[in-house]
């Protein structure tokens, strides 16, 4: 009998336990739930987004009365100065850019209101560009948030190459390799198409996981651009996005430049060099680079006045490229200061819309601009003709576009081009010829 009230003594002590604990249970999940709930609701307020009117139509109309009305606030030398171009020319792009891409045409809202113009598009990309500030560096004048902007950098880079790249980055026609023939002809080297080099571009922003491929001697990481460049500063060649750690020759092996050579689509070129005749086109180099037919680099410690002489002539001519650089990055100081974004693809474009403006500025101020007049300057041929030489050059203008039939032929244009006796046989005749042009001033001074 006792063992029985016991029993019922303690199975009731058991269900009044489970009922508080249950009740404690409840009250406290819920405290938490809806503690969680408060959270949430807080955090959802904190991220509303905080609209701000900037009377977008002010700053269009103060861009207009500044640069584009018939009397406007600042001079032709102020425009170019700031946007790096003539306004003929950035009207040309401003007029291509609004009747051929969706983004920068100026739309209506709902309420019929007129959004951003496209002068301010296109205005703040070239600046974010040329100046490269950050990216609400142009809200207080131009009236647009920092968003807007890079939309607006991202969809221009975007225009620049769809509609100007093939125009503005392509191979030499024939013509332009006449031209280019005959100014190396002038300048003491006949057959000289250009200078080939490569610059690094820091990548601030670069993923950690690439640091120690990207990352150089300095210990920052650096994105390689092989480049190729005239006497007027005109980039003919661009190979971007080797990581740092390459030097310029590992580049070269990645690179495409002789392609065309190699596929057959390359315009004959023939020309004489000291009365022995030659057919494949070259580049100046720095010493880096191999010893290969297509390329002529200095003469490290030369010996005798010829050899001098040679070496002062190329290293000056060489130069041609590493003023492109500099140019470049003066024009758009996005190139030379570190990248801060941390895509790959879209810093790529960015190079690849710099280089084409930079082109077009250089096709449009060709004729312009003397040595002493401006600093994005070309060169006075008159000061290269000084003697008769022995040396002239041409191209074929019927040359074949058809891929070699087999891979035999294509090693054996390979072969062509790395061909190291045959760089050393030019790279005599380019001595001789060079002191039988130039060597009489030589003899004077």
């Amino acid at each position: 009998m006792a063992s029985s009230s016991q029993n019922t003594f303690d199975e009731s002590i058991d269900e009044t336990f489970d009922q508080y604990f249950d009740q404690v249970f409840d009250e406290t999940f819920e405290h938490m739930f809806n503690a969680q709930g408060d959270q949430e609701d807080e955090r959802r307020t904190r991220k509303k987004r905080v609209f701000i009117e900037r009377n977008r139509e002010e700053g269009h109309l103060r861009l207009w009365n500044d640069y584009f009305s018939d009397s406007p606030t600042y001079t032709e030398n102020q425009f170019r100065r700031r946007f790096r171009m003539n306004k003929g020319l950035f009207m040309h792009i401003v007029d291509r850019l609004s009747n051929e891409v969706q983004f920068f045409r100026q739309k209506k809202d709902g309420i019929g209101r007129l959004g951003l113009s496209t002068l301010q598009k296109c205005t703040a990309a070239i600046r974010v560009l040329a100046y490269g500030s950050a990216l609400d560096a142009v809200d207080e004048y131009l009236r647009l948030g920092a968003t807007t902007t890079r939309l607006c950098m991202e969809n221009f880079v975007e225009a620049i190459i769809n509609l100007f790249g093939d125009e503005y980055l392509m191979r030499p026609t024939p013509a332009d390799l006449q031209r280019l023939l005959h100014i190396g002809e002038i300048r003491g080297f006949p057959g000289m198409i250009g200078s080939i080099d490569c610059m690094h571009w820091e990548w601030k922003n670069c993923p950690t996981a690439w640091k120690g491929q990207y990352s150089r001697g300095s210990g920052k990481p650096t994105i390689v651009l092989e480049a190729v460049a005239s006497y007027d500063l005109w980039i003919w060649h661009a190979f971007f996005g080797p990581p740092g750690t390459l030097n310029d020759i590992n580049v070269l092996d990645r690179s495409p430049v002789f392609d065309d050579i190699i596929n057959g689509q390359a315009p004959q070129v023939n020309f004489t060099v000291n009365g022995r005749g030659y057919n494949l086109a070259y580049y100046l180099t720095d010493g880096i680079y191999p010893k290969w037919a297509t390329f002529i680099q200095s003469i490290r410690l030369p010996q005798g006045p010829k050899a001098v002489l040679f070496a002062q002539r190329q290293e000056a001519s060489r130069k041609d490229v590493e003023r492109a650089f500099g140019v470049l990055q003066a024009r758009f100081a996005i190139v030379k200061n570190p990248a801060l974004s941390w895509d790959k693809v879209k810093i790529g474009k960015i190079m690849r819309a710099c280089i084409i403006l930079h082109n077009m500025i250089v096709e449009d101020e060709r004729d312009e601009y003397t040595d002493e007049q401006d600093e994005y300057t070309q060169y006075d041929v008159s000061d290269f003709q000084q003697g008769e030489g022995s040396g002239s050059s041409n191209v074929d203008l019927t040359y074949y576009t058809d891929r070699p039939t087999n891979i035999a032929n294509q090693m054996g244009v390979r072969t062509r081009i790395r061909d190291r006796q045959a760089h050393q046989q030019l790279k005599g005749d380019l001595v001789e010829h060079i002191w039988h042009k130039f060597g009489r001033d030589q003899d004077n001074n």
